[in-house]
């Protein structure tokens, strides 16, 4: 069957490198190391493409800086899903003018989500003169000829053409962590909910080849990472488009087949794709983390209709009654959205119902943002805010509960754990089912799996010490 999402040719790509060649030599002539800032918002997907850029921007000669102070470029990464952060980059772009004013030659590019709005993206180029170019998500992997225009012909660079998507394999990564590792196996979206930007910005959902990923995860077990997270906007629909009798599930399986101590994460799911083969190749596997990130939205059948989520209460709930049967220790988190269009009290209740049923360890909530281009932000909306502030303060409550009581059942358990960062004078863990523990600890335990005993819990995050003799053994 032939493949239904185009790839990025070699030749397209060596051309890009040929830029970056270029630029390279054309800042050692002038004697320059530049430097640039990259700046990310929103969600694992968001980072994963910061990364992408700044391995391009190293392979076009710019060392990496922390500030946009001084830097010879400046490139914001932007995020459409929430109006707050939309609003935050249009504040902190425009603020951009000040810094550019004390280094005339600075140069600022505005991409990801927000540029693959139209109406925002005009907005960019009509109302903010000090940016020099602009391009949505499809037109990163060119980012060495935006930068040839704006450098070498004194042009501006706009790239914010629609498109289906295409993918572009072999792009030059700087990733920020030498522990874990972001690792996207497709991209875009098909599923339309009507309260989301997403599908109009990054596209249609296309796949990257399982050997292509499986190549990538090789190698990223053997320089010593030690948890791998596949991304998509929605990993369930993996494959659909490859025509090769291989889906999630499956891709999952074989890289936990692979060789080496690592622990491997995914997000995100959409309960519509999610199936109990997925649960079973979840429990058939010890390297695969028994965490499921699986949103809700809603708990009431009609909001979720509106939301065109395909699926229904009793079908979520079937759900994670099969996961627990399988895997009792399990943690679930998930999405939830207060405030949509039309919601009731009743409907809200009935979210506040499936919160108490399910018993999540951790929930991100949101009140409903209406996103200009998808349908909802057409429908009426007659709850006021304050209404909403209360229903989400609501919400907040109970689930903060939930999270207290569950994490003081973890008191006096002990967990294998990746020691990942430290936070003051405790060293940081990640239980296999994606919990915090702090610890006291030397930092000669950092990057290495250890046994912790819970000894304290607070509404987040846990507290606990390092048990026998430390060391994180699977059975």
């Amino acid at each position: 069957m032939e493949r239904k999402t185009p790839l990025i040719s070699q030749e397209a790509l060596r051309q890009q490198e040929e830029i970056s060649d270029y630029l390279k030599l054309w800042w050692q002539n002038q004697g320059i190391t530049p430097v640039a800032y990259v700046e990310t918002y929103g969600c694992q997907q968001n980072e994963a493409d910061s990364e992408q850029i700044r391995g391009i921007l190293e392979r076009c000669g710019y060392g990496l800086t922390d500030t946009a102070e001084g830097a010879d470029l400046v490139v914001i990464n932007t995020c459409a899903i929430r109006e707050h952060a939309a609003q935050r980059v249009f504040g902190n772009v425009g603020a951009l003018v000040h810094t550019k004013r004390r280094h005339p030659g600075q140069k600022i590019f505005v991409c990801g989500c927000m540029m693959g709005q139209p109406e925002i993206s005009a907005r960019m180029k009509n109302s903010y003169a000090h940016v020099d170019g602009i391009f949505s998500p499809h037109h990163l992997w060119q980012l060495p000829e935006h930068l040839y225009r704006v450098l070498i012909r004194h042009k501006k660079a706009w790239a914010v053409e629609d498109s289906a998507g295409a993918i572009a394999e072999g792009l030059p990564l700087v990733r920020t962590n030498r522990l874990k590792a972001w690792v996207s196996i497709m991209y875009g979206c098909n599923n339309f909910c009507t309260y989301c930007i997403v599908p109009y910005v990054r596209g249609r959902e296309r796949s990257r080849l399982p050997e292509d990923i499986l190549a990538e995860c090789r190698e990223l077990i053997a320089q010593g990472y030690r948890e791998l997270t596949l991304l998509g906007q929605n990993v369930n629909s993996y494959g659909k488009d490859l025509g090769l009798g291989l889906d999630f599930a499956d891709l999952l399986g074989q890289i936990a087949e692979l060789e080496g101590d690592f622990v491997l994460r995914f997000m995100t799911s959409h309960p519509r794709d999610a199936s109990h083969k997925l649960f079973d190749v979840m429990a058939s596997h010890d390297k695969i983390a028994k965490q499921f990130h699986l949103p809700f939205q809603s708990g009431n059948d009609r909001i979720l209709k509106e939301m065109n989520r395909h699926y229904n209460r009793a079908q979520y709930l079937e759900l994670i009654e099969y996961g627990r049967s399988l895997m009792p220790e399990i943690v679930f988190t998930s999405d939830v959205i207060v405030g949509f269009p039309g919601e009731t009290e009743a409907e809200f209740e009935d979210t506040l119902s499936l919160i108490e049923r399910v018993r999540f360890d951790a929930l991100f909530t949101f009140i409903y943002s209406p996103r200009p281009g998808t349908p909802a932000a057409k429908l009426p909306d007659p709850t006021p805010k304050e209404e909403k502030n209360r229903r989400f303060d609501r919400l907040l409550a109970v689930q903060n509960g939930i999270s207290e009581e569950k994490h003081r059942a973890y008191v006096g358990k002990s967990f294998r754990a990746l020691v990942d960062g430290r936070d003051g004078d405790r060293l940081t863990a990640r239980t296999d089912g994606g919990r915090l523990v702090r610890f006291e600890g030397d930092d000669s335990l950092m990057g290495q799996f250890v046994e912790l005993t819970v000894t304290d819990s607070t509404t987040w995050s846990l507290v606990g010490q390092i048990s026998g003799d430390g060391a994180g053994r699977r059975d």
